[in-house]
């Protein structure tokens, strides 16, 4: 179907781009002293030929320009087509006259009746406009879908990528938490047995909730503060938790399983290189239109240093680029001491609620 015919409001605003072209014909054909005469003979017949031109559409799709395709076979197909139209514009106008002198309301319609031809070649000429608008239509239709499916190509790409992120995350802590088990096996069997029932809980929420694209971070945090509660079994009071966050934080939406591996990077190359332990301080708040969340930890200054950031960092990073570019941000900072993670993205309120709240 014809894509201006398919659509009610670009219907509307082709006839209202016709009506200037009706206009240009009365003050160009007119004649003094019978503009009236000229309105009620142009208007109605340029409404009548601008259906009439919708017909180029099919000429172009049936003649397209491009390189692959030899353009000048286009063109006996477009002066037979205009030569048609100019005659079938004679014929409607010498019809259209004839009614008019019918109706005996003192108009003189006769009077554009007298150069057939001049009416043929603006016909023509007319029915040529109709192709070049037609041919930009076409190109501009044919644009925008190549976007969308672009569009729809790398939705697809990055949906791709986060899932395989999403595949390298779940064994890396397994890995960890199964290394984690081993080492109470053969000192302390009971709190071993306990480590593996809270495993078990804690794999049971990682599915369930991972695989949503969204959860609110008050599941998220549900989601680390087991997985501490695992480690606190291998650690005991050398590891300590704290958490402050804000209700309206809480509610925020964000990617299942984004901060677990933060927790778990401030467990294993924090607190368990110190003696002493120390305290995983996890703050949520929002910031204007940023989530911000901040895993705080001590860590030992003359521990060996890395050139690159874990595994576990890396893929919460890729993750946040991939599904927010530029506004998700993992930033690092150590001073004095002291280890922060900060995850910084757009807020996103829970479903009905306002995002200016």
């Amino acid at each position: 179907m014809h894509p201006i015919l398919a659509d009610a409001k670009q219907l509307g605003l082709y006839l209202l781009g016709c009506l200037p072209i009706g206009i240009v014909l009365i003050i160009g054909l007119g004649r003094q002293g019978a503009w009236v005469t000229a309105a009620v003979f142009f208007l109605p017949l340029m409404m009548v030929y601008a259906f009439i031109g919708l017909s180029a559409y099919y000429l172009c799709q049936a003649f397209p320009i491009s390189q692959e395709d030899r353009t000048w076979r286009a063109v006996p197909a477009h002066v037979s087509a205009a030569a048609t139209v100019g005659g079938l514009c004679v014929a409607l106008a010498w019809g259209w006259a004839r009614l008019l002198e019918s109706l005996n309301i003192g108009l003189q319609p006769q009077l554009y009746l007298a150069q057939p031809w001049l009416l043929f070649v603006v016909g023509a000429l007319l029915f040529w406009l109709a192709t070049a608008f037609h041919y930009v239509l076409i190109a501009s239709n044919a644009s925008q879908h190549a976007e969308r499916r672009s569009l729809e190509a790398g939705l697809l790409a990055r949906e791709a990528e986060l899932k395989a992120l999403r595949a390298q995350l779940d064994p890396h802590f397994l890995f960890n938490s199964l290394n984690s088990i081993s080492s109470l096996t053969a000192r302390d069997p009971s709190a071993a047995r306990k480590m593996c029932l809270l495993l078990a809980d804690f794999l049971r929420d990682t599915l369930r909730l991972g695989a949503a694209q969204r959860i609110s971070l008050q599941e998220e945090l549900n989601i680390v503060e087991r997985y501490l509660s695992i480690e606190q079994v291998r650690l005991g009071a050398r590891l300590n938790v704290f958490k402050e966050t804000s209700q309206q934080a809480l509610s925020a939406k964000v990617p299942a399983l984004i901060l677990q591996p933060l927790a778990e990077n401030a467990v294993l190359h924090g607190i368990a290189h110190l003696l002493e332990g120390g305290t995983v301080t996890i703050r949520a708040e929002r910031e204007h239109s940023m989530l911000v969340v901040r895993v705080t930890n001590p860590c030992d200054p003359d521990r060996p240093r890395h050139k690159r950031a874990g595994f576990g960092l890396s893929l919460v990073r890729q993750r946040l680029q991939s599904q927010f570019g530029l506004a998700g941000q993992l930033d690092i900072d150590e001073q004095r001491g002291e280890f922060t993670a900060k995850v910084s993205l757009p807020f996103e309120p829970p479903e009905g609620a306002n995002a200016n709240a």
